[in-house]
């Protein structure tokens, strides 16, 4: 395995390949930055992974959300390719000192904004704007009423069609279980379409990535967490659905019978207890549907956690250790953490044997900056790092628009600087400044 490390410059060029369905094109690594507005930043709650989405495009009009200093949940809009963003406060408030809180919202196909914000173990908040494209958003609303009084990390997902899944955790650390809500643009209405797709048994949990394929495969992997204790964290699962959520299958087309437990689930990997094994991290798939997950953790007679990359190839499952972090550290304890990396992003392109993969990252290896690891050839365990940034963003986490990296190959970051202490601490730091960072395919 041979890393690079590059400082990214002005002129900077690098081939991505298609996109989906898009013709090959190339990008210009050299990132454009927009300033949004002052945000929050006295913890990582505007900067944390799980958003999704933080940053969302329909048609040519980009949504950005997240708190103000005063806790207020800020809305904003601007069309792609510009910098002027229109900003609105709404009428609502999230207990941002906890981290958890963070904001996620999502467009559905006719246009209206869907948002949720201010979870963990508690009643669900779910609002929509008033009409499409508007930031102006109705009163709070229930999805299904069902399973709605202990929430925690509520994401968004837009089918092919223009329909939403709404995926959150029903219970606590340790012990939850998986709920899927699903929005009809016809009707405009919720029904529940699983109240417990994966099962804690009361016993422990699962910690989820989910995404939804080119072709409307629904795709999801998770770790277990045996307690609130991250470092009970371990192995990671896999599962898929090609029917909107309804039915799931493992990577070999066999069907599940529901709920999915830790005796029944798909093992892409195993990964003992105490490996550093971070949750809530991020998967994608390739063109022809084809899963990879990116998280880390550290590999047995290693002191060093590594970003690791772990997909699906050949109807087998194969995995990459970066390698190129050389700082040890350990992962354990409940909250939210102080950790010196984020948890990672990952984006594909390219068709059958030609992919490339791209881990998005922070690590205080590289004054955390803004880092991507690139690989051309997946076939070679050979990763370039470049930093998108000359300044770091603290405590950040990587979260992107999924909608327009898809519609358009262009990788759309937002960005703060944020700091965040263990186990729900406050740092005494100033709002800082909300900025989106485009890395554009031309």
């Amino acid at each position: 395995m041979k890393a690079q490390h590059l400082i990214l410059a002005v002129g900077f060029a690098l081939f991505l390949g298609t996109v989906g369905c898009n013709q090959s094109k190339q990008i210009d690594a050299t990132p454009r930055i927009s300033a949004v507005g002052d945000g929050w930043a006295k913890n990582s709650v505007n900067a944390v992974i799980f958003r999704k989405n933080s940053l969302v495009t329909h048609h040519r009009t980009q949504f950005i959300a997240y708190y103000d200093s005063a806790e207020n949940v800020i809305l904003g809009k601007r069309k792609v390719g510009t910098d002027e963003w229109t900003l609105r406060k709404t009428r609502y408030l999230g207990n941002a000192e906890d981290a958890h809180n963070s904001i996620s919202m999502m467009v559905d196909g006719d246009g209206y904004l869907h948002m949720a914000w201010d979870h963990h173990n508690t009643p669900l908040r779910y609002c929509r704007s008033e009409s499409p494209g508007s930031l102006e958003m109705s009163d709070e609303l229930a999805m299904t009423g069902k399973a709605e009084s202990r929430v925690s990390y509520p994401e968004f997902y837009r089918l092919p069609d223009g329909d939403l899944l709404f995926f959150y955790r029903d219970g606590e650390s340790g012990r939850g279980n998986l709920v899927i809500n699903k929005y009809d643009v016809e009707t405009q209405e919720w029904t529940q379409i699983q109240d417990n797709l994966i099962s804690g048994e009361s016993e422990r949990n699962a910690y989820w990535q989910v995404c939804v394929g080119a072709q409307g495969a629904i795709h999801i992997s998770w770790v277990w967490r045996e307690s609130p204790d991250v470092a009970s964290n371990h192995d990671l699962c896999y599962a898929k659905s090609t029917d909107g959520g309804v039915t799931w299958m493992r990577s070999t087309g066999k069907e599940y019978a529901l709920p999915i437990t830790a005796s029944t689930a798909e093992y892409a990997l195993k990964i003992p207890q105490q490996s550093e094994l971070i949750n809530q991290t991020s998967m994608t798939t390739d063109a022809a549907g084809n899963p990879y997950i990116a998280s880390y953790w550290r590999a047995q007679g290693d002191s060093v956690p590594q970003f690791q990359l772990v997909y699906r190839r050949n109807n087998r499952w194969e995995h990459q250790n970066t390698g190129f972090r050389e700082t040890p550290f350990s992962l354990s304890g409940a909250g939210t953490k102080q950790i010196p990396i984020s948890r990672p992003q990952i984006v594909v392109s390219g068709k059958k044997a030609d992919i490339k993969a791209y881990i998005i990252f922070r690590d205080a290896e590289r004054g955390n900056r803004v880092s991507v690891a690139m690989n051309g050839d997946l076939t070679k365990n050979e990763w370039e790092v470049i930093d998108l940034t000359h300044t770091g963003y603290g405590s950040w986490e990587p979260t992107y628009d999924t909608e327009l990296w898809k519609s358009q190959g262009i990788l759309s970051l937002f960005l703060q600087n944020v700091t965040q202490i263990d186990s729900e601490g406050l740092a005494k730091v100033s709002a800082q400044p909300v900025k989106v960072l485009d890395w554009r395919v031309e």
